[in-house]
């Protein structure tokens, strides 16, 4: 009787270890390459192998089949409210990538009211993800560096891509140990002005600090920390770059706009705008050329678009006076000495 009861546990242990064995050891690795007993090459009747790429056989190379699993994203958009599989992309603007989680207030997915129980349990979750939300100081301190860098770019209305370089520069900033000893917001600003600097947009250091919570002279220095350290690819200002921003503000027609960037582009070549205030300039150019075309525009207010006094828009006025005195001299003296080499060939 024993004997028969041991028999008959040794077979149901027996049983459950092959049930066991029969369900969970069929799984196969993608990327190890099976042959293929089923199947056989339509060309040669060759060995036939398949990896997570393709099929193909061994003797004469031919692919069968291609591209058996598709790795790329799961999207989903067939019913009309354009709901998705999968979420939203990685983002740079976010201290972890925007992979975060949120949880709701006062109803479900399906928008049915939540009871008093579940809102407070829900309540205590969001307390206990606040607070476990950071890491480390370094983690709460990227988010808030990051935070400022989307304001500053929503106020200035740059684009994303900018955006995205400016919290990727406040990341190598905080990697490099930049932050020590310097305020997070200009070191945000000093990102915003940078990424500006390496897009050759119109942008003043005055402009992102009136926009920034620090002073001016803050946001200039850890600017400087910034290129030093980490080798920015920042060209120099050019006057002409600010020409169609300040014609904007100024509402000038397109023969202004046009004939104040030629201006400025041959102040350039001259080399007389090393070292002066490039907004000035651009809006001692629109100054210029709009007393050329007949507008009437006054200095106070070309002096006003650009930050910059009134005498500094009447000194750059007199150099480009003579800087186009200078161009019509030279002009007329190679037209006459090209009519005296004509006129000795006759």
């Amino acid at each position: 009787m024993g004997e028969g009861i041991a028999v008959t546990a040794n077979s149901a242990k027996l049983e459950r270890t092959m049930a066991t064995r029969d369900i969970y050891e069929t799984g196969f690795d993608e990327d190890v390459r099976t042959e293929s007993s089923a199947n056989q090459c339509p060309e040669c009747d060759g060995r036939v192998t398949t990896n997570v790429v393709e099929t193909v056989c061994e003797d004469c190379g031919l692919v069968i089949d291609e591209q058996r699993i598709d790795h790329g994203p799961e999207w989903r958009a067939y019913d009309a409210d354009e709901r998705e599989r999968t979420g939203a992309p990685l983002t740079a603007d976010r201290h972890d990538r925007g992979l975060s989680t949120e949880i709701g207030h006062g109803t479900d997915a399906h928008g049915n009211e939540l009871s008093g129980q579940k809102r407070r349990r829900l309540a205590r979750m969001r307390r206990e993800q606040t607070r476990g939300r950071w890491r480390s100081k370094a983690e709460r301190n990227l988010a808030h560096g990051l935070g400022e860098v989307r304001r500053l770019a929503s106020a200035l209305e740059l684009s994303d891509s900018v955006r995205d370089q400016a919290c990727q520069l406040f990341r190598s900033a905080q990697n490099e140990d930049l932050l020590r000893g310097r305020s997070i917001e200009a070191i945000a600003a000093a990102s915003i002005y940078g990424a500006c600097r390496c897009n050759s947009l119109s942008r003043l250091v005055d402009d992102v600090s009136e926009m920034a919570r620090v002073a001016e002279s803050r946001v200039t220095n850890a600017y400087k920390t910034l290129n030093e350290e980490l080798g920015l690819p920042a060209e120099p200002v050019s006057p002409s770059m600010f020409v169609p921003r300040l014609a904007s503000d100024l509402e000038c027609p397109d023969e202004i706009q046009k004939r104040a960037r030629t201006l400025a582009e041959q102040a350039e070549e001259c080399g007389v705008t090393t070292g002066v205030h490039p907004a000035g300039f651009a809006a001692a150019c629109l100054y210029k050329a709009g007393r050329e075309e007949g507008r009437w525009l006054t200095q106070s207010e070309a002096a006003d678009v650009a930050n910059a006094s009134t005498t500094t828009i009447r000194n750059h006025r007199d150099t480009l006076q003579q800087l186009d005195d200078e161009h019509r001299v030279g002009t007329k003296s190679d037209t006459e000495k090209r009519a005296a080499s004509a006129k000795s060939r006759d």
